[in-house]
């Protein structure tokens, strides 16, 4: 399964509060790239964060692999799990009915 991952930052923190863990939470990321967890990483361009596509067997899967980032661990955020899957209508471009 296919999960979008959206960090959402805790009320109140501060970037200077996550600097004492980027390291780590680097370290974290990398080593769930490495085990094809994470399938691709994003820095977000609407806001400080992350977006991150998981591969796991669940969302409950998902939730355990996040929960062990440093940033997580120290409470300071917390994060949105959306499934998904392939785009399955592309086969309406062949369907006879809709040829000009």
């Amino acid at each position: 399964m296919r999960i979008l991952v959206l960090d959402v930052p805790k009320e109140g923190v501060v970037f200077e509060d996550y600097l004492p863990y980027l390291l780590d939470e680097t370290k974290h990321a990398w080593s769930l790239l490495k085990s094809d967890v994470i399938r691709e990483i994003y820095f977000r361009q609407d806001r400080p964060g992350v977006v991150v596509i998981v591969e796991a067997e669940s969302i409950e899967k998902a939730k355990e692999a996040c929960s062990q980032f440093p940033l997580a661990k120290a409470g300071l955020i917390d994060f949105t799990y959306i499934p998904f899957g392939n785009y399955t209508l592309w086969e309406n471009l062949f369907d006879e009915q809709h040829k000009i």
